[in-house]
């Protein structure tokens, strides 16, 4: 893959010389994301395979255009997987685009996100050199964890060469109870539950019913199942994945989507004129609204979050932008890892 890399790196240094934006993309699954794409492609479809994989130490390292779906075959086979669930969105997804994206599944509050799971990142920055930050054991600081800000930096910091993973074993037991309940009573359950000792993988309200996922242990979800009751939900994983690629028919509503980080405990957000889908126990809600943009982002302001403009809104309004001193920080690693500004202009913020 070393042509890969040296191609790559002439047109980064050209592009820079030019002050010539480019544009990431892998499978181009996640177009819709951010800002408009800006600039010449700068493909990764050619940089793919799994460099190294050891399913005894839990460490996989994969370069950065390899589909989604042909890890989790590979760890599939070894009884592992990405605990975060990253959508696949149809099999488009590269492991590239799960890294820069941030996007985790229904599991994220209960085993984390994409960053955590990361060991190492190597990138070739806006200068066209290439850096290598981590490594590819789970007891390493070198970088002083500087690999995690590529997550959720939609490429505006490099291009993402390779990652090194951390894995974990799939859950042996997997099951789902519903509930019929209103909404402020699933929120009060879910952020109950989550201060308890439970097997938790997944959490979530729409429609006046609660779908709660436990997995792992089977002597552990089958003791939570018997002390929480409830029915149980025929095909779950179904439903799960269709959570997880945003195939429910909730994320196919006419009106505009919104993603809104809050607090687990803000209260339901569902008014006239707006449908909401409760997920991450409480920490996410989609948000089907045609309010402004600012009416929304002030909505999500005042329960301790921010709003991200999904689907079918203007996209400057994409992401919110933070308070100015964390924007400040963002201009100056910005700055840093790609002085010139030709890295996936504008994808995360306007000026950015």
């Amino acid at each position: 893959m070393t042509d890969f890399i040296e191609q790559a790196q002439a047109r980064i240094r050209a592009a820079q010389a030019s002050a010539a934006p480019l544009c990431i993309r892998g499978g181009g699954s996640k177009d819709f994301l951010g800002g408009e794409p800006v600039g010449e492609p700068l493909d990764t479809g050619g940089h793919a395979g799994i460099v190294a994989y050891d399913p005894s130490e839990l460490v996989l390292t994969v370069r950065a255009g390899t589909p989604l779906t042909e890890v989790a075959a590979t760890l599939a086979a070894s009884g592992q997987c990405l605990p975060f669930e990253p959508p696949l969105f149809g099999g488009r997804a590269t492991v590239g685009g799960c890294v820069a994206s941030g996007l985790s599944g229904p599991r994220r509050p209960y085993t984390g996100a994409v960053r955590d799971y990361l060991l190492g990142v190597s990138l070739i920055d806006g200068r066209g050199d290439c850096l290598k930050f981590g490594g590819q054991v789970m007891k390493n600081v070198a970088g002083f964890d500087t690999f995690r800000l590529q997550a959720g930096a939609m490429g505006t910091l490099g291009l993402i060469t390779d990652v090194s993973f951390k894995v974990l074993p799939t859950p042996e037991a997997d099951e789902t109870r519903v509930f019929e309940v209103p909404a402020a009573d699933a929120i009060a359950t879910m952020n109950r539950l989550a201060g308890q000792p439970l097997p938790l993988a997944g959490a979530v309200h729409h429609g006046g019913r609660l779908r709660l996922r436990l997995a792992g242990n089977p002597a552990a979800v089958g003791a939570a199942l018997a002390r929480l009751g409830g029915e149980t939900l025929p095909d779950a994983g179904a439903f799960w994945a269709a959570i997880r690629e945003q195939t429910d028919p909730f994320f196919a509503g006419p009106a505009p989507l919104w993603r809104l980080a809050v607090r687990p405990t803000a209260p339901p957000l569902a008014a006239d004129g707006i449908d909401e889908l409760i997920d991450w126990g409480g920490g996410q809600r989609w948000l089907r609204s045609t309010l402004p943009a600012d009416a929304v982002q002030a909505l999500a302001a005042s329960h301790g979050g921010h709003a991200s403009g999904w689907r079918g809104v203007d996209r400057r309004h994409a992401f919110q932008p933070p308070a100015a001193p964390v924007m400040a920080l963002h201009r100056r690693l910005k700055a840093s890892f790609d002085p010139a500004g030709i890295l996936n202009r504008g994808r995360l913020y306007p000026d950015l």
